[in-house]
């Protein structure tokens, strides 16, 4: 008789702890490498802007444009539905929300670029933007509008700009905590990654940073970019993506996929240089494997193709765009970048239609997982945490509000949050 109740059992209970003995280490393992999604407000994009040409209106000059470029050229809800393809139901909430993030928020995540943005430059004159841009970000932080998340792309750690880069860095932490700390929504960038140990190198340098300035170890994260053919596979023929975020010892916060420059690498000709092209599906599914589970979130490129010009080609541009941002989306790719003010109506008319039109579908499928009423699909714990983070992600962008999703599910955002595993408070 087994010592838990009246079943019978034949094994010891030293056998099932020594089972649980022997695979302590894989448990700790397991937990150290796959903490799982860290459950913070993920931007839908990155925006790059050089560091000889952000100011500090440079937002709210992208917020006017974007909002002009939409007045001149889908007015109304049925304008813009019909340029990108909205159903009736979805072309009026789309567009007030569009209208009404490009008036409040328009950019959620600046990076202040140092590199191919950027370019060579004299010493002195990077010494100067690296601590401008400290100042803007300092000053930026917590004000009306502002982006949550701000802060710099380095230049890479290869030896001809490895020092430079190290400077910038270093001016740039550096003018933060003179003017008051890092802030909480600070981003760091590290392109052209080829090696584990250049990541390495930069966790070196923030374990560094963090002891000349009494800061908690860790307290600095990075993002990495992937666009060599070298992050995804090494010349020994293994994939590389997940030896970088091992390298990154808790660090990395997401993988950034580098349209031109992986394109470039691969040999693909400019003119198909595009996030759809395999050569760039390929790298990003080994991306999105080998950063399954780990915390690290990933982001997708950006296109080229500007929406200026007559209306038509603006409206060409446009629908480029939304479509992209639309599979990337599918694909689980919930950010990307973009390159011009004119992207941004695209950019949040694609996430916004995306959350929208299956909010109510994923919702009732909540109410009937957490009510067991059955329904036409049976979801099982793993779907019924993917349908709230689908949820939440529509909270946390504004295509959704907590009145809807409570309405439609019966949950309130605590209850979705409980669901995915997040802590709470993730805005």
């Amino acid at each position: 008789m087994s010592e838990h109740g009246t079943a019978a059992t034949s094994l010891a209970s030293t056998v099932s702890e020594g089972i649980g003995a022997a695979l302590a280490p894989v448990d700790a393992e397991l937990a150290r490498r796959f903490p799982g999604d860290p459950g913070t407000r993920q931007p839908v994009h990155t925006v790059y802007v050089p560091g000889d040409a952000v100011t500090e209106d440079t937002v709210r000059e992208w917020g006017e444009a974007a909002l002009a470029l939409l007045d001149q050229h889908a007015p109304d809800a049925a304008s813009l539905a019909a340029v990108l393809g909205l159903g009736d139901e979805l072309a009026g909430p789309v567009h007030d929300r569009v209208r009404a993030k490009l008036e409040r928020e328009p950019v959620e995540d600046l990076r202040i670029d140092f590199e191919d943005g950027y370019g060579p430059r004299p010493d002195a004159e990077e010494d100067a933007a690296a601590a401008h841009a400290a100042r803007l970000v300092a000053a930026a932080c917590g004000t009306e509008g502002a982006p949550p998340y701000m802060g710099i792309r380095m230049k890479c750690m290869e030896a001809a700009v490895r020092d430079r880069g190290i400077r910038t860095l270093d001016i740039f932490l550096t003018g933060l905590m003179e003017a008051g700390g890092l802030p909480e929504g600070l981003v760091l960038t590290l392109p052209k990654v080829t090696y584990p140990e250049q990541v390495t190198a930069l966790v070196r340098l923030c374990e560094e940073f963090e002891k000349a300035r009494g800061l908690d170890n860790g307290r600095i994260g990075f993002e990495i970019q992937i666009e060599t053919t070298q992050s995804i596979l090494g010349p020994d023929g293994r994939a590389t993506v997940a030896p970088m975020i091992e390298a990154a010892e808790g660090r990395a916060t997401s993988l950034h996929y580098g349209t031109f420059d992986y394109s470039a690498s691969c040999g693909v000709s400019a003119a198909y240089q595009a996030m759809d092209h395999p050569a760039a599906d390929h790298a990003k599914a080994v991306m999105q494997v080998a950063a399954a589970g780990t915390g690290v979130r990933l982001s997708d490129g950006s296109t080229n193709v500007l929406p200026v010009g007559s209306q038509a080609k603006v409206h060409d541009a446009w629908r480029l765009h939304h479509g992209l941002v639309r599979r990337s989306l599918a694909r689980a790719y919930y950010q990307g970048w973009d390159m011009h003010p004119g992207h941004l109506p695209t950019r949040y008319a694609a996430v916004y239609a995306f959350y929208r039109e299956g909010f109510e579908r994923a919702a009732a499928r909540l109410a009937a997982y957490a009510g067991q009423a059955g329904g036409d699909v049976m979801d099982e714990p793993a779907t019924a945490k993917a349908l709230s983070n689908y949820l939440l992600r529509g909270l946390d962008c504004g295509a959704l509000t907590g009145a809807e999703v409570a309405r439609h599910s019966g949950m309130t955002r605590a209850d979705l949050d409980t669901l995915t595993g997040r802590p709470g408070g993730a805005r």
